[in-house]
């Protein structure tokens, strides 16, 4: 027997009551001879005798009613055995766990497994009773909310019917563990979970070391297993989507890296796979893929638009068709708002020409001012900053928080700087510091040239063919500083001194391009090569364009949106199903943000501040839900020995009746009402002999 509330039983203590009461009242009377009363003696012994019994038999009783009313609360149960009539079937809790990914949509001859995963719950509702208490847990779900079963069966039954197949991918681990958290917090006897899915190999567990579950799968744990695969499903993913392009122009061509997968053992031929930009198709390609190939494609198409531009990929429908599109987006930019400061604006008369060829766009707008004057200035408000000159600069620390929350900043010396000035400045922002100076100013007689460059650099994106590269006519440096990236950037051009005429530098969210020789013709005669304008050009283009790395998720993943420069509190968020909510703005430190739960649907979300677009990221869905394999009845075993599952485990197949299996397998009795009849049983024969014991007692009394 098993007691389901066992601290009652302390309650117990209480049947000492009536014995103390008794021998309280136990009397030792004084005894007083009457020689009148001596023929009485032998019938007062008799009825004494009597009244004695009576007595003890009326404490047995009042003790048989406490016992019997402590252990009606403690609730007792018998376990393997139903009994009929004073007992009642013990009380389930029972959490039922519905596979809802996007793997459950595939369709047999009964129909979508998750539709039959979900008339396997409804029919085995009919199994539970009054009392008994229902919990859902859905696989899709990565959320760490408290789940509470319900005694509602009629509201949970509406929980079932409104479940639907969800973008999201999870694991069977991670569900598990939910549900018995949910049963570790019941009091009932039978603690049961029912575990409906296609049982993925790739979605089994997220952990690579699988935690020890003994305490909450425990050996009063029955769990019932449900697996709706068996059918060969023939699908075909898109698992990736990337823009290789990094430098956006307006009716420039942009282009994408698009990932196709045969997850399936059959071979795929003619398959077409689109790619559309801001919903309009802009390029098609047909590809054949044997079972199990996965092939990466390129694919170009030239952005009409300038903003956020929304793209996605897409093949044609198949067995399971969530997997069959993927999204991703970019920025375009429209007008780039640039500054330059200066000490002598006659240094930067070659590079203002070279950005003057973006003039007849109106692509590029260029503010100019002194350095001195950097503090008095709202950085945030360009894109890109290009600093000519080292002297008499303002307020450094400006510049150092403008590049880390996203600007992009162009370093490079004036005409008449020195190593001292460019080396504070280059350090306060955090680059590598000049080792000194080469080369004398106007004298050819030691100049060097350009030695490696990385061409494959976004900022040398659509300049050269490839016979160009070798035709590249290298300007002659005549005086240069000596730098070296020292590990922390990357050298984009080089000289044939060792030393780095172009480098590249990741501070916080920005970017840093940093070049060692001023654009004036006593340092070199780079400002009279056809190489100098596309680079400055390029360079201004690659530092306006924003690294997005965080802007692409997985559907149900928490997303952080940080949002420089915006000020308004209220963010309204454009979903991909047409819906749209708002939220506030969170912040640390200078960072605005927010954080968004909601990536349940796949597409492009919108962030508006105002009437503007503040920021948009793509939910796509996880291509491990899209490998149909599935465990095996020893896989699974296996997994739940790893866990070290101390309960029963019963698998259930299609051809099973579920309701008979449980229903033979459902386990305890409980006895509460035995317990409390049998105290009401005892409490009026307790009172039939009190009555009589009280007539005795005056009859004794009066004789």
């Amino acid at each position: 027997m098993i007691f389901l509330n066992p601290a009652v039983l302390f309650g117990l203590l209480a049947a000492s009551i009536p014995v103390l009461i008794h021998l309280l009242n136990l009397k030792k009377l004084k005894k007083i001879e009457f020689s009148t009363l001596t023929f009485l003696k032998e019938l007062q012994k008799n009825k004494i005798r009597k009244l004695k019994l009576k007595q003890w038999l009326l404490l047995a009783l009042r003790v048989l009613i406490i016992l019997f009313l402590v252990t009606a609360f403690a609730r007792p149960t018998l376990k393997g055995l139903a009994l009929g009539g004073t007992t009642s079937a013990a009380k389930t809790t029972a959490v039922f766990i519905l596979d809802n990914t996007f793997s459950m949509s595939a369709v047999d001859a009964n129909g979508s497994f998750f539709n039959q995963a979900k008339q396997t719950i409804i029919n085995l509702l009919k199994n539970l009773q009054e009392g008994d208490e229902a919990a859902l847990v859905l696989v899709s779900d990565k959320g760490n909310e408290e789940i509470k079963p319900t005694l509602n069966l009629d509201e949970f039954l509406k929980q079932v019917k409104d479940a639907d197949i969800s973008y999201s991918s999870g694991t069977i681990n991670h569900s598990l563990i939910k549900a018995a958290e949910v049963l570790g917090n019941s009091k009932n006897f039978n603690k049961e979970i029912y575990l409906l899915s296609d049982f993925q190999k790739s979605r089994l567990a997220e952990e690579e070391s699988l935690p020890d579950l003994s305490k909450l799968l425990n050996d009063k744990i029955k769990l019932y297993t449900f697996n709706f695969s068996g059918k060969d499903i023939f699908n075909l993913g898109i698992d990736d989507l990337k823009v290789n392009t990094q430098i956006f122009e307006k009716n420039k061509p942009v282009s994408f890296n698009v990932t196709v997968t045969n997850f399936s053992d059959q071979t795929a031929d003619n398959i077409v796979v689109s790619l559309f930009i801001d919903g309009e198709r802009k390029a098609q390609l047909s590809i054949s893929l044997a079972g199990g190939e996965t092939k990466v494609i390129t694919m170009d198409a030239v952005a009409e638009s300038t903003g956020y531009t929304d793209a996605f990929a897409e093949i044609e429908d198949d067995n399971i068709v969530q997997d069959n599109k993927r999204y991703v987006n970019f920025y375009v930019p429209d007008k780039i708002p640039a500054a330059i400061f200066y000490n002598d604006e006659n240094d930067t008369k070659f590079v203002r020409l070279a950005l003057s060829l973006a003039g007849d766009t109106g692509t590029i707008k260029l503010t100019g001012k002194n350095l001195n004057q950097i503090s008095s200035f709202d950085l945030s408000q360009f894109e890109v900053v290009i600093i000519d000159g080292s002297q008499n600069i303002a307020d450094i620390d400006r510049l150092k928080s403008y590049v880390e929350n996203g600007g992009g900043l162009f370093i490079m010396p004036a005409e008449n700087d020195n190593v001292s000035d460019f080396s504070n400045l280059t350090s306060k922002i955090g680059l590598p510091a000049p080792e000194g100076a080469a080369g004398k100013l106007n004298e050819t007689a030691n100049a060097v040239t350009f030695d490696k460059i990385e061409f494959e650099h976004p900022i040398f994106q659509n300049i050269f063919s490839v016979s160009d590269k070798k035709k590249l006519d290298s300007p002659e440096i005549f005086y240069h500083y000596k730098i070296s990236t020292k590990g922390q950037g990357l050298s984009i051009i080089t000289l044939t001194d060792g030393t780095t005429f172009l480098s590249d530098y990741k501070i916080g969210n920005g970017k840093v391009l940093l070049l060692n020789t001023s654009p004036v013709l006593s340092w070199s005669n780079l400002p009279l090569k056809n190489i100098f304008a596309p680079l400055i050009l390029k360079s201004v283009f690659y530092l306006a364009s924003k690294d997005r790395p965080g802007n692409d998720y997985f559907a149900g993943d928490q997303a952080t949106v940080t949002l420089p420069g915006v000020t308004l509190p209220r963010i309204k968020v454009d979903r991909p199903d047409k819906t749209e909510e708002f939220l506030n703005m969170e912040k640390s430190g200078s960072l605005n943000f927010i954080t968004y739960n909601k990536t349940n649907v796949t597409g492009n979300y919108i962030f508006y501040s105002g009437s503007g677009i503040a920021d948009e990221i793509s939910v796509n869905a996880d291509p491990k839900e899209s490998i149909p394999k599935s465990l095996t009845s020893k896989e699974f075993e296996k997994y739940l020995n790893e866990i070290h599952f101390k309960g029963k485990h019963i698998s259930i197949s299609k051809n099973d009746n579920p309701s008979e299996i449980v229903l033979q397998s459902r386990f305890g009795s409980e006895l509460w009402r035995l317990f409390l009849i049998a105290a009401l049983i005892t409490a009026v024969v307790e009172m039939a002999v009190a009555r009589s014991a009280r007539k005795d007692l005056v009859q004794t009394g009066s004789q």
